[in-house]
């Protein structure tokens, strides 16, 4: 503080006081910039960010429908046309096999480190004592706005986004009198499958013609149902609820060596890292889309038609969603959580306090809790550089 205040004094006798009114200004304007990197949270009555322009979007457009105007045959490109994209095929392996081992390892960790969520709000918290912060500002929450918390399982760390499986990606919607037929997978599955993953529970189209656009029609050459390729071939005639619990053995199929804790972190750290970057990369060829008010999300080149949003102006929509293109949050959501920088301490995160704590994903905190290294997308939402004051002192802080 004595340094502070010199470097202060040295600074006052050598600068103006426009300067030292400009200076200030100026670090303020940094400071807020270090903390816009938190995640926003949206409100019911906003739409998600658009990830192309909207003016783009309409230039586009009307690009399309001045095209569709002239009869004439346009060459696809894959996979716009049906056929697999070659050089993504051993990414959409690796995207799996590091959603297989992501899961494992959050599974075997939380068997060490306590999750915990709110029932009343969601949120999810990682570590023995939970924190103490009001930020429960839900309908049917306390007056003080302080969290009910329970023990939490991996569904709070990893939530599930699911997506209608489409046996043909370029045919038609998921009607709404479908809802019930069609079955619904892991979005991040979906994903992979469309991207050239062979499923026997799940059968996808393959084809070996491509289609072709005909004034803005897709026109397929190819037969409806080749005989190598016959409906019901290795369907089972099982329930709905018995495919869910096959995906979900799938995830606990892989057996891990016998190790230590911070190497299976590691290990789960990498794979959620190689797992993101794989999906982003399919995404920019594959399409996904992504409601603009709810969570709802379908992979394919263009949404369904069930109606059942029920987010802000549905009414408006009868029900349909405003599809939208999505990002990789949208498909693999992260569930922010607050640091947590001294798991061996016994006092949990006040409220005063929390202007000076950080924020992680619960995936990424709960390794990193368990002895793995934050990557440095993340060094910037952790905070580490701020220093947390005592609850005594906070009142001496400029």
């Amino acid at each position: 503080m004595t340094k502070l205040w010199e470097l202060a004094l040295r600074n006052s006798s050598t600068n103006s006081i426009v300067g030292n009114q400009l200076k200030h200004w100026h670090g303020f304007h940094i400071i807020r910039q270090t903390c816009t990197e938190f995640p926003r949270k949206l409100k019911k009555t906003e739409r998600k960010p658009w990830v192309t322009n909207i003016n783009e979007l309409k230039r586009i457009g009307r690009a399309e429908r001045k095209e569709r105007q002239i009869v004439r045959e346009r060459i696809l490109q894959p996979p716009q046309n049906g056929i697999l994209v070659k050089e993504l095929i051993p990414v959409a392996h690796q995207v799996n096999a590091d959603r297989i081992q992501l899961f494992t390892c959050v599974s075997k960790v939380a068997q060490s480190i306590a999750i915990y969520s709110c029932s009343v709000c969601g949120e999810v918290h990682i570590g023995h004592r939970p924190h103490k912060i009001r930020t429960c500002n839900v309908m049917g929450s306390a007056a003080s706005k302080e969290h009910c918390w329970r023990r939490g399982a991996v569904e709070h760390v990893l939530p599930l986004v699911e997506s209608f499986h489409l046996y043909d990606r370029l045919g038609r919607a998921v009607s709404h009198n479908e809802r019930l037929q069609v079955d619904q997978i892991p979005a991040i599955l979906e994903l992979c499958v469309q991207a050239g993953i062979d499923l026997p529970e799940y059968p996808t189209r393959r084809r070996v013609f491509p289609a072709y656009s005909i004034s803005g029609r897709v026109i397929d050459f190819e037969k409806r149902f080749p005989k190598e390729d016959a409906p019901g071939k290795d369907i089972y005639a099982c329930g709905f609820w018995q495919k869910r619990n096959n995906i979900s053995d799938d995830n606990k199929s892989v057996d891990m060596q016998p190790c230590d804790l911070q190497g299976t972190a590691v290990r789960g750290m990498e794979a959620w890292e190689r797992m993101r970057s794989g999906a982003s990369r399919l995404m920019e060829t594959y399409a996904v889309q992504t409601c603009g008010y709810c969570l709802e999300v379908q992979v394919g080149p263009k949404g369904h038609r069930v109606r059942n949003c029920q987010a802000y102006k549905h009414q408006m929509r009868d029900g349909q969603h405003a599809w939208q293109e999505a990002t990789i949050d949208d498909v693999v959501p992260p569930v922010y959580v607050w640091h947590v920088r001294d798991t061996q301490s016994e006092k949990p995160l006040v409220n005063g306090l929390k202007k000076y704590y950080g924020m992680l994903p619960a995936v990424v905190e709960l390794f990193a809790q368990a002895g793995a290294s934050v990557p440095n997308d993340y060094v910037v939402m952790m905070r580490e550089d701020v220093a947390v004051p005592e609850w005594d002192e906070e009142k001496l802080v400029v």
